[in-house]
């Protein structure tokens, strides 16, 4: 603190009446994220126990006025990449702490839906929706995300191209603004929060609770992998299949750069019972690229869907001898990734540094793309399993705060790089991978690639703007609206606190 009138943090915040409490030592789960790059320290850590507890410590922050530094960020799973739910000598609101009244599936009418808490997770929000025989439309690959982290951002698995991604399939959410005001909002209540808060970053408010649309779920899942050695026609393939009326239930692809060691594969394993990956395979030093999909069904629709994915094989042009099926169940499915996170933590390789890069690519620029970052930048080295596969716009809803590439079809390309500690105990690694993640930006600058980034990671203004390009101007107004002071989620580094107060300069620059 540089104020002597704000030095005595501990003291102004346990004067509040709370039903949770304050932590001011011990902080230092508080102080970092799954990117392990940044570490900072935050001056209290509120474990909160009802949504009152939330607003009340961001009202007090609020009418301490602008000269006050503390700054406020809902902290979920701490999933972050890049520091983006930390508050140096600010406030942490660990949102686990608040399970609110539960989770509730309402599974009557032709609507079922699930209230839910911001900070649960959606591995427990799943296996108590399947009590029902019902789950949510959208997923992320891991599930042990709380599900206000994840709808600040998007939300997007292998499921988003029919759903399109998580925030595109919510009812209504409870916020709380960063003047400390509890809020319902919905398309047809407070509609302008609402939207801006799905994709917003964190920056508008905190979801303390999400109504989100079910579905009827069904108890097993087929699992199909087949590997590519053309590019082309790997995504054609991907292409057909996200456009066709009868098709998987979810589709992703992998590329396949020369790769082996649990680190390159923790995504890739098929199940605890049938670990069969395709990297097992000697590429001959060609990039592979894998074609993962499944199909949802019941133990009595068995003979119907091996039919349906029959027809569906018949269409796509795999190299024929890379067929791999498993069954799981739907759950196993869905939690595929938590096996691999146990055997990487037994290991001691979760908790290292995590320099992943998630971008999105126009279709029209996805073969450019490819040629020059998968055969040149990445020939050698890229420490992580690599993500690339097709997204539909119109399942996006356009007045969210997220932003996407302006065409029909485009790409995730998720690069989930590890730095695992290297044998003398530099950073090395890590900044080797740091570097080919530069290499990758400035290539898509300067090549005019028609870029998003996907978690995006700015740490200037400039980028910012460019990153929210005609959103802007509409992102900067809803900064003020719902939270002038620049409080909220200061880690993002869009905002500072210091410098947010100038609104009409603000508005004229955008």
């Amino acid at each position: 603190m540089h104020t002597s009138e704000y030095s005595d943090v501990p003291s102004s915040l346990s004067a509040l009446s709370l039903e949770g409490q304050f932590s001011f030592h011990n902080m230092s789960h508080a102080s970092k994220d799954f990117g392990n790059q940044f570490q900072l320290q935050p001056s209290a850590v509120l474990q909160p126990k009802s949504v009152s507890d939330i607003s009340t410590t961001i009202k007090h922050v609020y009418q301490m006025g602008p000269r006050s530094p503390l700054t406020v960020a809902a902290r979920g799973h701490g999933h972050s990449l890049q520091g983006q739910a930390q508050a140096p000598d600010g406030i942490i609101i660990q949102m686990e702490s608040f399970k609110g009244p539960g989770i509730h599936v309402h599974y009557t009418g032709n609507l079922p839906y699930v209230d839910v808490a911001g900070g649960e997770l959606w591995i427990n929000l799943l296996k108590e929706s399947l009590k029902y025989g019902l789950a949510p439309k959208s997923w992320t690959d891991y599930l042990h995300l709380t599900v206000g982290g994840t709808l600040s951002n998007a939300g997007i698995s292998g499921q988003a191209f029919r759903h399109g991604p998580q925030i595109s399939n919510v009812y209504q959410l409870e916020i709380v603004t960063g003047k400390g005001e509890v809020m319902i909002c919905s398309p047809a209540e407070n509609a302008d929060l609402f939207y801006a808060v799905l994709g917003g970053l964190g920056q508008f408010g905190i979801i303390t609770r999400a109504r989100i649309a079910l579905q009827p779920a069904t108890k097993m899942v087929k699992w199909v992998r087949v590997l590519y050695s053309n590019f082309t026609t790997f995504t054609q393939d991907q292409e057909m299949l996200i456009a066709a009326e009868k098709t998987f239930d979810y589709i992703e692809g992998f590329v396949i750069i020369n790769r082996t060691g649990i680190l390159n594969n923790w995504r890739s394993s098929f199940s605890p019972q049938d670990p069969v990956q395709a990297s097992h395979f000697t590429s001959d030093g060609k990039t592979l690229f894998c074609l993962e999909m499944t199909k949802n069904f019941n133990p009595d629709e068995t003979e119907i869907m091996n039919k349906e994915i029959y027809m569906l094989l018949s269409k796509l042009r795999y190299i024929p001898s890379t067929l791999f099926q498993s069954e799981v169940t739907y759950l196993e499915f869905l939690d595929r990734v938590h096996v691999s996170e146990l055997k990487l933590r037994a290991k001691g390789l979760w908790e290292i540094p995590h320099p992943w890069l998630n971008l999105l690519i126009p279709r029209s620029k996805i073969h450019d793309f490819a040629e020059r970052v998968f055969s040149d930048i990445l020939r050698d080295s890229n420490n992580g399993p690599i993500l690339l596969y097709p997204l539909n716009k119109s399942k996006w809803d356009n007045r969210t705060s997220v932003v996407i590439p302006d065409e029909e079809v485009f790409y995730l390309v998720a690069l989930l790089s590890s730095a695992p500690p290297s044998p003398n105990h530099d950073d090395t690694t890590l900044e080797h991978a740091l570097k080919l993640n530069g290499d990758i930006l400035d290539f898509c600058e300067q090549a005019d690639i028609g870029m998003k980034q996907y978690l995006p990671y700015y740490t200037t203004e400039e980028g910012w703007r460019a990153h929210f390009g005609s959103k802007w101007k509409v992102f900067t107004q809803r900064k003020l609206d719902y939270d002038p002071l620049a409080i909220l989620a200061p880690g993002q580094r869009i905002f500072h606190k210091a410098t947010l107060i100038s609104s009409p300069k603000l508005l004229n620059m955008a």
